[in-house]
């Protein structure tokens, strides 16, 4: 997939997922990279600029499995952020769906 694309939209993946519930980094780009491929490294500097941004508040949570792990709390702020995402979005995709479609039917 472009590379550019998928700049795009990660942010965009990361508050919906978040959206539903509290979720690690590692459980983040896990469940991205079902559906995109992406590296690890692109998420975290992501979280780091949108917790700093008052989007997500993280905390620690022992596990079974090793250290704690930080997890990722979206803010009343990052669900008014995650609206505007979406609205913009939808707008986006159902133009270049419309150009596409006009293009591929001439």
């Amino acid at each position: 997939m472009n590379v550019q694309f998928k700049k795009g939209v990660l942010e965009l993946c990361v508050l919906v997922l978040l959206d539903k519930q509290d979720r690690y980094g590692y459980e983040l780009v896990q469940k991205i990279s079902d559906q995109i491929e992406i590296s690890e490294g692109s998420v975290y500097p992501l979280l780091r600029r949108l917790t700093k941004e008052e989007y997500f508040t993280s905390y620690l949570q022992e596990s079974t499995e090793g250290p704690p792990r930080k997890y990722y709390k979206l803010t009343d702020k990052g669900r008014r952020y995650l609206q505007e995402l979406l609205t913009e979005w939808y707008e986006f995709s159902n133009g270049v769906n419309q150009l596409i479609k006009e293009g591929v039917n001439q």
